[in-house]
């Protein structure tokens, strides 16, 4: 290459030493390098593999070698294992038929104090929040004007008070001349008709002297009802218009109501026992409906039923002497209509409904389980009551019910007491709740076996 050529010699050699061409050795390093490496990750897949398979047939074969242990069922799991439940008795008690629905409590009365006259307030006598009784002093409009109007007034009275006297003294003189003849007849009925006349003045003066000492009466505001007073809406000072012009509120605590809504479905059966002369329980509680807040009595039921619900009001009373219910607060009530005496009462955690109806799994011994079918009637939440089915003594399956079927054979690790015969009703305060199985009995079994069998059915 001469030396006018644009590629120098001297760059194109050092660019030949930057870039050799790989030669074959290092070509076979490399191919080996990869095989090693997929060897690698074929023998780490087959020994997941190989573990996963062990993993899946050692349950089996345990159940296979522990005494009992028969064919594996479904799952893995041996055909007779012997299924853990919790069981409780059906005992007799009272069930309480209680009636829910959504109420507000609402005042007796709610009085708005407007003055009857108008004028300025010139006295503030109560403390917003403060309990008055009926007659207590609240306000004062100022009377001074009302006062000159009814001294004018009585003073108009006096003078036709005797320009009336008068004229019937006259009349008694026309009266004598004329038995005289010494007058007219025309004069003395004329005279009569005078007499009249005054005292229908006379009359109407006194009613303007009556009216201006009702409005001094009504220039003292007092409270028309026992109560607690509010806010107050208007200030010292102000002048104030008869009628118009809000002073404070006074709402009615003690006692105070509930109304609340009852379905008209209901409505037949609570209005038979208002017949009877039955004084009904309500009691209220909070919006969370777990606390209970007053105890009271079915005070009426309305005379109508809301076409546009379907629900018919009722209004229920309650003492209130410590004022827990609030007006205007929302509550759920529950009416008490009747007691079902010594009914035989299954929990409901032991009731299942199916292809047979609606059925119990019922203990057949100590180690055996079989399907009865039932009818239930009132139930309270907890508890219902067995119309037929059951006796009290029987044992139902409360807990483990998933994996039960005719003649399946169980063991019992939990038992529930059932309720208390003649106990009080459920949601009510001191009722008596049945308790779950202890932990690490049934509940936690079945988990465990559960989830043994998702693993074993798992690809």
């Amino acid at each position: 290459m001469n030396e006018s050529s644009p590629i120098r010699r001297e760059t194109a050699r050092e660019y030949r030493n930057a870039d050799p061409v790989p030669t074959t050795p290092v070509r076979r390093r490399r191919k080996f390098g990869r095989w090693m490496l997929a060897l690698l990750i074929l023998g780490g897949a087959g020994a997941v593999a190989h573990r996963t398979y062990d993993a899946r047939q050692k349950p089996a074969e345990e159940a296979a070698q522990a005494p009992g242990g028969g064919r594996p069922g479904r799952g893995g799991r041996p055909a007779d294992m012997k299924q853990a439940v919790g069981v409780a008795p059906i005992v007799t008690g009272d069930m309480p038929v209680v009636l829910q629905g959504l109420g507000t409590v609402t005042p007796l009365a709610t009085v708005s104090i407007r003055s009857q006259i108008s004028g300025y307030l010139t006295k503030i006598g109560f403390r917003e929040g403060q309990m008055v009784k009926e007659g207590d002093f609240l306000a004062q409009v100022d009377p001074r004007p009302y006062e000159a109007l009814l001294a004018q007034y009585q003073g108009q009275l006096a003078r036709d008070q005797a320009l009336l006297q008068n004229s019937k003294l006259d009349l008694q003189r026309y009266q004598t001349l004329n038995r005289q003849d010494s007058i007219s007849k025309q004069n003395v009925d004329t005279q009569a008709a005078l007499v009249k006349q005054n005292e229908g003045t006379v009359a109407a003066d006194q009613a303007l002297v009556d009216q201006q000492k009702l409005n001094l009466t009504y220039a003292r505001i007092v409270s028309p009802v026992e109560g607690r007073v509010g806010l107050r809406q208007v200030d010292l000072g102000n002048y104030i218009t008869a009628g118009s012009t809000n002073i404070v509120v006074v709402t009615q605590l003690r006692p105070i109501s509930v109304v609340f809504v009852l379905p008209e479905d209901e409505v037949a059966r609570v209005m038979r026992r208002v017949r009877a002369g039955a004084k009904l329980t309500v009691r209220a509680y909070d919006r969370s409906d777990q606390h209970e807040i007053a105890v009271g009595r079915l005070d009426t039921v309305d005379n109508q039923i809301d076409t546009t619900t379907g629900t018919v009001k009722l209004r229920a009373m309650f003492e209130n002497e410590d004022e827990s219910l609030f007006p205007n607060q929302f509550v759920n009530a529950r009416l008490t209509v009747e007691t079902i005496q010594n009914a035989a009462l299954v929990p409901n955690a032991a009731i299942l409904r199916g292809t047979p109806g609606t059925y119990v799994y019922l203990m057949d011994g100590d180690e055996k389980v079989t399907v009865r079918p039932i009818k239930t009637g009132e139930t309270d939440g907890v508890n219902t009551v067995v119309l037929s089915g059951l006796a009290a003594g029987d044992r139902v399956v409360t807990d483990g019910t998933d994996r039960l079927r005719e003649g399946a054979p169980v063991r019992v690790v939990g038992h529930t007491p059932g309720p208390q015969a003649g106990g009080p009703a459920a949601g009510a305060p001191g009722a008596t709740l049945p308790s779950t199985p202890a932990a690490g009995a049934a509940g936690p079994t079945e988990s465990g076996q559960e989830r043994r069998g998702r693993r074993r059915q798992a690809p």
